[in-house]
């Protein structure tokens, strides 16, 4: 099963989402993961991890994670060749690297890292960038190129960042 998480914050609450689908090239999920929480930490410029990642792991809770899982963040997991780590990565070492997390980012940073892909779909000219811990990036790359969609952003990761913007 493939995980993908996404938060959205309205005042001092964030709503986190998860949509599991089965296959890269999966038209609907197969479940969605919703909570409302307060957020944990205020914006910190090159450490979204700490206001994100509580969210997340808060949220996976309720999800039984198997072997052969994979979870993608809205984010990076590396952020340069110096071994910095954003979201993605942070969350790994949480789960004690048993599970592959890819980052899908759809803005650029500015730091070299080669562990990192540009990624373009549909006709679009701009790229999501897509790094990966405990997977091979370069394959995860042709499963993101792959994923259904004929638009720069996939259909079930715009339907999820789509959801995390709807407050009940």
């Amino acid at each position: 099963m493939i995980y993908a998480f996404d938060s959205y914050y309205f005042g001092d609450q964030a709503k986190t989402v998860c949509i599991a689908f089965e296959r890269w090239d999966s038209e609907t999920e197969t479940k969605i993961f919703t909570e409302a929480t307060a957020v944990a930490a205020d914006y910190e410029s090159g450490a979204f991890y700490k206001r994100e990642l509580p969210c997340i792991l808060n949220l996976l809770k309720s999800i039984e994670l198997k072997d052969g899982d994979l979870i993608i963040v809205d984010g990076y997991v590396t952020l340069d060749n110096e071994g910095k780590i954003g979201l993605g990565g942070h969350l790994f070492e949480a789960l004690k690297g048993k599970f592959p997390v890819i980052g899908i980012a759809k803005n650029g940073f500015n730091s070299p890292d080669d562990l990192r892909r540009a990624v373009y779909r549909g006709e679009s000219n701009t790229p999501l960038f897509v790094t990966a811990i405990g997977a091979d990036v370069d394959e995860i790359t042709l499963q993101v190129k792959q994923m259904h969609g004929n638009f720069r952003i996939p259909t079930l990761l715009k339907k999820l960042d789509q959801l995390t913007r709807i407050f009940e």
